[in-house]
């Protein structure tokens, strides 16, 4: 059986965070993934989540902001280079956080590296995943890691699922898995199911919307129906993230 769980970074975005989690439990979500929640102390999310009886999932790394990122940039840090003590600053922030407000997952965000040398930034990151990785592991923190498609993120660091895997290799760490969003691979694989198939054994979380257009999975050019027989077929037993705008 299938579960679903409700990206409150897309789903609820009209209510306080608190309250959204709320709504995701009375319109029956067993789970719920954050993006940026640091406003909110951890421990009340915490609390909101064991009141609603819902599981946190993951939270990203934190916003980003100065030389290299736009004000604000929601895209981290994670192989951007000369900016490995901040990296180092926001992962440090995001594991006291999810441990606090007990999520299993942190969202290790890349970020921007239009211009700049390729080499060097997977050199980067995966310095800095190693890192990570045995951080996390004192938290108890599954690293999760997301290639977003270069069509709504141009110059981010990866953007297909061959990208994540050669670097998960790379840094060969157990407790680092891909965020497989069927979205992103969708935009840039034109197909959902030949790629989950591939990849399967990488696979720390999935997250589902339409492609394209990013809204419910009833929609769009590709039948949901057949890739949730496919994760059925493939014993995926984990959370399937609603990351959609709804209609």
């Amino acid at each position: 059986m299938l579960h679903f769980s409700a990206n409150l970074g897309f789903l609820w975005k009209e209510l306080p965070l608190l309250e959204a989690i709320g709504a995701a439990a009375k319109a029956g979500f067993g789970a719920v993934e954050l993006h940026y929640p640091y406003e909110i102390p951890a421990l009340e999310v915490k609390a909101a989540c064991a009141r609603h009886n819902v599981k946190l999932i993951s939270i990203n790394t934190n916003i980003s902001s100065g030389p290299g990122n736009p004000p604000n940039a929601h895209f981290g840090l994670g192989a951007v280079p000369e900016r490995q003590k901040e990296f180092r600053q926001l992962a440090e922030q995001g594991f006291a956080y999810a441990e606090s407000a007990g999520a299993s997952c942190l969202h290790i965000m890349a970020g921007l590296i239009a211009g700049q040398d390729l080499a060097k930034a997977q050199a980067v990151f995966v310095e800095n995943l190693d890192w990570a990785s045995r951080r996390a592991r004192q938290f108890g923190l599954t690293l999760l890691l997301e290639p977003l498609n270069n069509n709504d993120v141009p110059g981010y660091f990866y953007a297909e699922i061959a990208q994540a895997t050669r670097i998960i290799d790379l840094v060969g760490a157990p407790d680092i898995k891909l965020m497989f969003d069927s979205y992103h691979v969708g935009m840039m694989e034109g197909e959902i199911i030949t790629p989950l198939e591939n990849c399967f054994e990488y696979i720390g979380h999935v997250q589902i919307a339409s492609v394209p257009g990013r809204a419910e999975p009833d929609g769009g050019d590709m039948d949901f129906s057949q890739v949730f027989t496919a994760l059925e077929n493939l014993g995926y037993d984990g959370w399937i993230g609603c990351e959609y705008t709804p209609r």
